[in-house]
């Protein structure tokens, strides 16, 4: 998982043709996804946008950026792991020093995997809590960082899920790593910074279509009737899209969410209510 840190790209910037900005946008695991997705809409939304993934992600990171640079918007690319610390810090340093600050940090990279708790080893344990818990905490501390320095407030922003709300059989590590981002986000908060999280049911998304072969091979249960099974539990019989989950992003990220903070909003169609 760790990586050298002089494996950190330096940060490329479109510093021409650059329209007037709402402030500077850092999204992690925004290679792909729902990373990628938030990305261009907070581009959309008027704010410059620096994105991070790990370097085997480099090619798609790059084209991310490309995007975001179409839309007449400043980016740049910061390969770093977001479960090493030192990397977490330079990341924000490199994006602070390019752009000028931080205004909002999406901590959105993380992972899944369909396993039961008797399945699960404690390397698997321990990736998925490293990733997801570990990620978000050293995001959520060095933007925090850098966002007092400022002394301008803030976003901090992370990825919890519905996993995080109820506990799911086959997502053990998966669920417990969620709940803890859930906690985290409730426990932070001053200085002006708002902090909230997103919590996504059922999505029409590759992590999703991934599940559902974990759990066919665990139950037997064929990957489109998994998936029919969880648009059918959904009062409006669909699965989510990353662009439902962009959406509310969006939202968090605006000045009109200035007094919602320690939250944790649902993006689940209404499966789940809390």
């Amino acid at each position: 998982m760790f990586m050298d840190p002089q494996s950190v790209l330096p940060a490329t910037v479109l510093l021409t043709g650059i329209m007037s900005s709402k402030g500077i946008a850092l999204v992690t695991g925004a290679a792909q996804g729902i990373g990628r997705t938030i990305a261009l809409r907070l581009a959309d939304d008027g704010f410059n946008v620096a994105v991070n993934d790990i370097p085997s992600k480099t090619t798609s990171l790059a084209q991310v950026v490309e995007d975001i640079q179409a839309k007449g918007r400043a980016s740049s690319a910061h390969l770093a792991d977001v479960t090493s610390e030192e990397q977490v810090e330079k990341m924000v340093a490199d994006v602070a020093a390019a752009h000028g600050g931080i205004d909002v940090m999406v901590a959105n990279a993380g992972v899944a995997k369909w396993a039961r708790i008797v399945d699960t080893s404690t390397d698997e344990w321990d990736r998925i809590m490293t990733i997801n818990g570990r990620g978000t905490f050293l995001s959520y501390k060095y933007a925090g960082m850098q966002m007092i320095k400022q002394g301008r407030g803030g976003r901090i922003i992370g990825a919890s899920s519905a996993a995080g709300k109820a506990g799911y059989a086959g997502l053990g590590a998966y669920c417990a790593s969620k709940f803890a981002v859930r906690g985290l986000t409730q426990a932070a908060g001053t200085h002006g910074i708002t902090v909230n999280a997103y919590a996504p049911g059922s999505l029409d998304s590759e992590m999703m279509n991934g599940l559902a072969v974990g759990n066919h091979k665990d139950t037997g249960i064929p990957p489109e009737v998994w998936l029919d099974g969880l648009k059918s539990a959904t009062p409006l019989k669909r699965l989510g899209t990353m662009e439902d989950v962009a959406n509310l992003v969006s939202f968090i990220a605006s000045e009109g969410s200035g007094f919602i903070t320690g939250q944790s909003l649902s993006v689940n169609g209404g499966t789940y209510f809390d």
